[in-house]
This record gives structure tokens, C-alpha cells and sequence, in this order.
């Protein structure tokens, strides 16, 4: 008879990060209250992965609803929460998870700030239906005086150099040197800069981050979050940790993390991948990787010289 292998908790000898491996309401209902500034995860679809087993729709959101209750008890006041779902099929029929999740967290009394569409050109085929092609992030705030840093993720304006043609500031510049406000809808199209969308694929087979878990979400996807709302030196905590994009996020941009996850091989992957983040040899598509070159025949598509020392 094959004995399971023990559990196992990694912190860092820096302790700026941790891996946790076992059941994650368990280990949730040991740590401390309002202490994570930034919760973001992709839970389990009930989809019947390798990782999870497949359930009644009731029964898996009354799993998660308790999950949830101790993720808003280690939240701080000023903390968001970020969760990223797709939908549930069931013979044949579409539950989008968003929407169920959407009732709980609100019953809870956190306040949605975005649904965020995260739009990719790869996904789900279908005969029967539309494909699938795009998935969501709830994000929620726990009060009304939550982290939200703008300027951190403002993305390139197509036209930096438009002025205000009427009014009392004609002529002055309208847009901002920073940037733009990226839009709710994150898109992986090769006309995305034109859109100001972000452009994040999800991981197959020739993305530079692929292991071995079969729904990894990209780095990339995680830091625009970790980078907006939360601050650096504050704590990140990713509940259904998988190969650790979360932890890693969070550890690129000066944050403290801990990771969750009841698969130790995946425990083990997301330290090998921290391991080689610190090592510099971890593989990662660049956040906001350029897409497109302006050109120079376009005068409002260049940095206005007002602006050439600011950015």
C-alpha cells in the first residue's frame, strides 16, 4: 500500500515568502486576521481537473462560500480581492461562475469594483455553442477606503500628443503623461495597443511560462493586479496557489506573499519556479511587452516634448 508524502510548509528564510501545501480553509483559519492587503486566486471550476473532483454546482459554491468567509477575515480594511473564474459545464449547459460567485461575495458585504474581461485568442472549442474565449476577475474591495494605485498600470495612449481643441484648456495637452486608464477588457489581440486593452495571452503549450498545470494563469495577469491594489511591502496571499504566478507577482514587485495549494507536486514546481525568479533565469513574457511602434509621420502619436522629462 502506497503511504501518502507529509505536508509540507516553505517559508523563506527572508520571510517575505511562504509555500503552504495541504487544504486551504484548514490552514486559512491559522493565520492572522487583516493581514493580506491582496487576495488573488483562481479557484477550482469544478470541472473535474486532475486537481479537484467534480461535484454538484451547490455543493462546490457552499465549499467555496466558507473559503471565502476566512479570506475576508485575513483581509485588511484596505485590502481587495481579486478572483478569477471561468464557467461551469454541465451537460452540455453553461453556469457562468462570475455571476454565482458575484451573490456571495455581495452577501458578505464586500462592493464589486470591476468585472474585468479577460479576452484570449486560444481556448475552449466547442461544436454545440460559441467558443470559449474569454474568462472574468471579480474584483472586490472590503471598504470604500481600498488600495487603488492608478499610475502604476496606465498603459500607452495611442495619440500622446492630442490638445483639447475647445473650451478654457484649448490647446493644452488632454491627455496624461503617464498614460492611459487601461479599460476593463484585457485582450490578447495584435490590435490591442490601438485599443489601449491590455495584452495578456493565457499560457499554452509555447507560452515562455507553461509547467505542467493544466490551468496556469500568466505572471503577467497577476502583476497588473498586484501592481494597482496593493502596496509594496505589503502581503499578497493566493489561496489555490498551483505553480505559484501569483507568489511570483508579488515577490517581482517588492511584495510579501504566501502561497496555498493542496497538490505538493505543484507546491514543489511553484518553489522551483521562485527559486529560478531569484536565480534570473525564469522565463516570463515582459508585462506590457511592446506591440506596436508609432510612426513618426503622425504627429499627435509621438511624446509631446512637454512630457519627455516626465516619462
Amino acid at each position: 500500500m502506497k503511504t501518502e508524502e507529509p505536508l509540507f510548509d516553505y517559508i523563506d528564510p527572508s520571510l517575505n515568502y511562504s509555500i503552504k501545501n495541504g487544504d486551504s480553509l484548514e490552514i486559512l483559519k491559522s493565520e492572522e486576521s487583516s493581514k493580506y492587503d491582496l487576495i488573488i486566486t483562481s479557484p477550482p471550476y469544478n470541472i473535474g481537473k486532475s486537481y479537484e473532483t467534480k461535484t454538484t454546482i451547490e455543493e462546490y459554491l457552499s465549499t467555496q462560500e466558507e473559503i471565502i468567509k476566512e479570506l475576508i477575515r485575513v483581509l485588511s480594511d484596505k485590502g481587495n480581492i481579486c478572483w478569477q473564474v471561468g464557467n461551469y459545464v454541465d451537460k452540455g449547459e453553461i453556469y457562468p461562475l462570475d455571476i454565482f460567485y458575484y451573490q456571495i461575495f455581495k452577501k458578505l458585504g464586500l462592493k464589486l469594483r470591476n468585472r474585468i474581461v479577460w479576452h484570449f485568442g486560444h481556448g475552449l472549442h466547442a461544436s454545440n455553442r460559441f467558443s470559449g474565449r474569454y474568462e472574468t476577475i471579480l474584483w472586490f474591495s472590503k471598504t470604500d477606503d481600498y488600495i487603488f494605485n492608478l499610475d502604476d498600470v496606465r498603459v500607452p495612449s495611442k495619440y500622446p500628443g492630442k490638445r483639447h481643441f475647445k473650451g478654457p484648456k484649448k490647446g493644452e495637452l488632454s491627455g496624461n503623461p503617464k498614460g492611459k486608464n487601461p479599460s476593463d477588457i484585457w485582450e490578447i489581440v495584435k490590435r490591442d495597443w490601438e485599443n489601449e486593452l491590455w495584452n495578456i495571452p493565457n499560457v499554452k503549450s509555447n507560452h515562455p511560462e507553461k509547467t505542467s498545470h493544466p490551468c496556469q494563469y500568466p505572471i503577467e495577469l497577476v502583476e497588473r493586479c498586484v501592481l494597482a491594489l496593493s502596496n509594496e511591502n505589503g502581503w499578497v496571499l493566493d489561496p489555490f496557489n498551483g505553480v505559484g504566478s501569483a507568489v511570483i507577482a508579488a515577490l517581482k514587485n517588492g511584495r510579501q506573499a504566501l502561497g496555498i495549494d493542496k497538490d505538493k507536486e505543484y507546491c514543489n514546481l511553484a518553489l522551483k519556479r521562485i527559486e529560478e525568479l531569484n536565480e534570473g533565469t525564469l522565463k516570463t513574457r515582459p508585462i506590457n511587452k511592446p506591440i506596436h511602434k508609432p510612426s513618426k509621420k503622425d504627429k499627435i502619436s509621438q511624446v509631446p516634448k512637454e512630457w519627455e522629462k516626465l516619462v
